[in-house]
């Protein structure tokens, strides 16, 4: 199969996929023989590579994000974009994004670490509501008396802020 011909097949599916694809689900696009390599995932790059280049000059781009690749507009034309829909994107408290940060930047933390930095409690509502945005989980007990619950970040809260990994976050100030 010529790379034009997978690089058609890759962008179609990223444009129906809905979230970011890993490069092992696209090489499920295709069957053996295909893709003509003992290095199907080589290919692959190649062929996003091409579709990123191919991307420069139009108004989305094919971005890498943790939990793969994904067509989304230049940040650059999102006022435009914006306007499209009536509905505003959701405002987010200090609180509800500090503890986040917190999270973040000193996982797994509990409720009472998070606590102790911010000098105030930490509601239920903002835990409820980082967790149902899919940006935060529980990955297990700290052991100690009470047991806390630790958190800790997701594959979703590194795709939503457009990062590969934590190692991306801004330095703390």
């Amino acid at each position: 199969m010529e790379i034009g011909e997978i690089r058609r097949i890759v962008e179609a599916a990223l444009l129906v996929a809905g979230e970011p694809l890993s490069v092992e689900q696209l090489e499920r696009l295709f069957v053996d023989g295909d893709l003509d390599s003992e290095e199907p995932r080589a290919i692959l790059r190649e062929a996003l590579g091409e579709i990123e280049t191919d991307c420069e000059e139009r108004g989305y781009e094919l971005v890498r994000v943790a939990s793969g690749y994904r067509f989304q507009v230049r940040q650059a034309l999102s006022e435009w974009i914006s306007r499209l829909w009536e509905q505003k994107p959701p405002r987010y408290s200090r609180a509800l994004l500090e503890t986040l940060a917190l999270i973040a930047y000193r996982q797994p933390a509990t409720r009472g670490d998070i606590e102790e930095v911010r000098g105030v409690s930490v509601s239920a509502n903002i835990m409820r509501t980082l967790m149902e945005r899919g940006w935060i989980r529980e990955i297990g007990r700290r052991e100690v008396p009470g047991r806390p619950a630790l958190y800790a970040t997701t594959r979703g809260f590194l795709d939503y802020f457009n990062l590969k990994s934590l190692g991306e976050l801004p330095p703390l100030s």
